[in-house]
């Protein structure tokens, strides 16, 4: 009788843990930097494939569209491997349209660096890591941003502002992936 009283109690414990992760997939940590400068960690369970993800991450054209903010893309230049941004922001927390010039390159086995190039940011370098789980069928991102805006906001109110911006930006792709995986899976029947 106690052996079925702990496997209930075992099941109802791991029930509880892994609807919490899934009902909570991501884990983010948002804080200034010594040096100058905000740094956001997070590790993102997706529902889909890395596929999927990258795809989104790298429609350059359409990248405006994975978050709330207001930007739009002035240039989107493709060379060695490389493509070259240059992205306007226009942040309710900044005065102004901010410019922001990057190189993303593709990182094996699968993810994506991002590094400043000039513009309105003293620093800006974006790593998405991306690892297949569950034979495939789910990703784990790890994502790390380090952000320094030429601003005169401190370094505590841009963390604020980016931890609120990096939480719709996931459930944004998140949705997206979602949408993209339905697709695909209507048109292989």
């Amino acid at each position: 009788m106690l052996w079925r009283v702990m496997i209930v109690v075992g099941c109802l414990v791991l029930g509880w843990s892994a609807r919490g992760y899934a009902a909570n997939p991501v884990v983010l940590d948002v804080r200034t930097e010594t040096t100058g400068g905000v740094k956001a960690s997070a590790t993102i369970l997706f529902p889909v494939g890395p596929a999927i993800i990258e795809r989104l991450l790298t429609d350059y054209a359409h990248w405006p569209e994975l978050f709330d903010v207001r930007m739009r893309m002035a240039e989107i230049r493709e060379q060695d491997g490389k493509v070259f941004t240059d992205i306007r922001i226009d942040h309710a927390l900044l005065p102004g349209e901010r410019r922001l010039l990057s190189e993303t390159r593709t990182l094996p086995p699968g993810g994506l660096l991002t590094e400043l190039k000039g513009g309105d940011f003293k620093q800006y370098r974006r790593l998405w890591k991306l690892t297949p789980v569950d034979g495939g069928i789910h990703t784990t991102a790890e994502f790390e941003l380090l952000v320094e805006i030429d601003t005169m906001f401190p370094d505590w109110m841009v963390a604020g502002a980016m931890k609120r911006d990096l939480e719709s930006h996931f459930r944004i792709i998140r949705e997206k992936a979602m949408a993209q995986q339905a697709l695909q899976s209507g048109r292989s029947q």
